[in-house]
């Protein structure tokens, strides 16, 4: 069960609320239009990370679910194991994630990089020289800089529904997952 209602869309400012007419009734939507200053600018962001980067759609992807797994956030993974699908991550990579097993000679040099890089945002503030190194085989300056965004606006995001426990989709707009993943008192996803 969330741990905020959702806000009365009564209460929103009317800008806000005609910006919010067009969006699936998402229940983390919901939640973050408790921030009627913050909502819209936090959708376009993501919105911007699907239209605007020069970081390939399977990259993105295995950034989000990176972050998701390294967040504990089964909402993201729900989200985006079928737009990660969709984007061209295998089932078998998309396990790999979810075992942790970022070292694994079944991924590609490039994909080791991307997610042992992504992984390390999540858990430390700095990464050291050597991973830094070995992604930049792989990413340009721009690439770099974006999976820092992508990761940063999806730890964030992560939060919001951990912390606030938002019920679970499994894509943009569905109807909540309700016996899908194990809740908070696991310790798991």
């Amino acid at each position: 069960m969330p741990r905020l209602p959702n806000p009365d869309p009564h209460a929103l400012p009317a800008d806000v609320r005609e910006f919010l007419s067009f969006l699936p009734p998402d229940p983390l939507v919901k939640m973050l239009s408790h921030s009627a200053g913050t909502v819209r600018p936090f959708i376009e962001l993501a919105k911007a990370q699907f239209t605007a980067l020069e970081l390939p759609a399977r990259s993105r992807e295995l950034v989000i679910l990176t972050v998701a797994e390294y967040a504990d956030c089964a909402f993201v993974t729900a989200q985006h194991e079928p737009m990660a699908e969709a984007a061209g991550v295998d089932a078998p990579t998309r396990r790999l994630i979810a075992g942790r097993e970022l070292e694994s000679p079944a991924l590609s040099p490039y994909d080791r990089a991307l997610l042992r890089l992504t992984a390390e945002v999540v858990r430390s503030p700095r990464v050291s020289d050597e991973l830094f190194a070995e992604a930049r085989r792989f990413l340009s300056d721009r690439e770099v800089v974006e999976v820092l965004q992508v990761a940063g606006y999806y730890w964030s995001f992560s939060r919001v529904c951990t912390v606030l426990d938002v019920e679970i989709t499994k894509v943009y707009g569905d109807e909540p997952v309700l016996n899908d993943a194990p809740g908070p008192e696991s310790g798991t996803r």
